[in-house]
């Protein structure tokens, strides 16, 4: 086949040490070689796309079948972005060609037990100061809307920006005041790279742990442990700034913080610390690339080499 070779697991970054996300809108993406190129009147731009974790389509994009592809094998996702909500429509093959971190979080979801320890080291990351080993989840929910309230408030006080609630319209940004729609803009680009982060460890957006019955509820799960941090803060102090835009304005200093605090690389630890013992986390390297393809043996976590014929 004529082109470029598309690059193999090994020649891109992993998800922790990748960019958050590039946003884009109105313009043609096309393919050059390995990278991605975004042309409008104003020129064109190369793309690395191997470095990126997500990228946001915005209004007025189109993308070629050959950008598509390059994406792709590059392991990303793409995220189409419109008018305050998210849609993940599609998404390359995972940068993990082994299921050792889906299978964990398969088994984890699959017990009441397990699922409720997960539930409950993720509030105790958020926060660290109450012991919640004994809460059940409608415990949990309690404190952390009294929490967020408080996060909220805090923040309020602190830019002297006014709140009342959290105020949004699925699929109409515009209808709430500037606060809300900074915070829906801010969370959209948040959910799109922590969406890039599961899918590039191969494994499942759907199987939520506090967030269900959505195909991406585990997103969401994810995603509540940066807000405090990361898309709150940043949405306040856009309002507070005067700004005319804050949907977009929120997004340029939201990317900026993203890397600061470097989340991809923290939301990678905090998958593996969650999904794997100590012993397996230390074989990262091994999730990354290639495993030989198995066969289960019928008993327990056993396997048998493929490519054999057992009659």
């Amino acid at each position: 086949m004529s082109g470029a070779i598309p690059p193999g697991s090994q020649d891109v970054a992993k998800a922790s040490d990748r960019l958050t996300f590039v946003y884009l809108e109105r313009c043609i993406v096309h393919r050059d070689s390995n990278a991605l190129t975004a042309t409008d009147d104003r020129g064109t731009v190369h793309i690395p796309m191997a470095m990126i974790g997500a990228l946001l389509l915005g209004p007025g994009t189109r993308i070629t079948h050959a950008a598509m592809s390059v994406i792709g094998a590059a392991g990303a996702s793409v995220i189409w972005v419109g008018e305050g909500s998210v849609r993940c429509y599609a998404a390359g093959r995972p940068l993990a060609r082994s299921t050792r971190l889906l299978e964990a979080q398969a088994r984890a979801f699959s017990s009441q037990k397990a699922r409720l320890r997960i539930a409950r080291e993720m509030y105790e990351m958020r926060f660290p100061d109450e012991d919640v080993s004994h809460l059940t989840m409608q415990q949990l929910r309690g404190r952390e809307g009294a929490r967020v309230r408080k996060i909220y408030a805090a923040e309020s006080q602190r830019t002297s920006v006014d709140w009342v609630r959290r105020d949004y319209k699925a699929g109409d940004i515009a209808d709430s005041d500037p606060v809300n729609q900074a915070l829906s803009s801010a969370n959209s680009c948040l959910y799109g790279v922590i969406a890039a982060v599961i899918h590039s460890l191969g494994m499942a957006p759907g199987l939520g742990f506090v967030h269900v019955g959505h195909d991406l509820s585990f997103v969401y799960d994810v995603a509540d442990l940066f807000k405090a941090e990361t898309t709150i803060p940043a949405a306040f102090d856009v309002v507070a700034s005067g700004s005319v835009d804050p949907v977009n304005d929120v997004r340029r200093l939201l990317r900026d913080r993203l890397m600061a605090e470097g989340v991809m690389e923290r939301a990678v630890k905090i998958l593996r610390d969650l999904f794997l013992d100590g012993a397996t986390a230390k074989e990262e390297p091994l999730i990354m690339y290639d495993e030989a393809l198995s066969i289960w043996s019928g008993r327990s976590d056993n396997r048998l080499s493929s490519g054999q014929n057992y009659g």
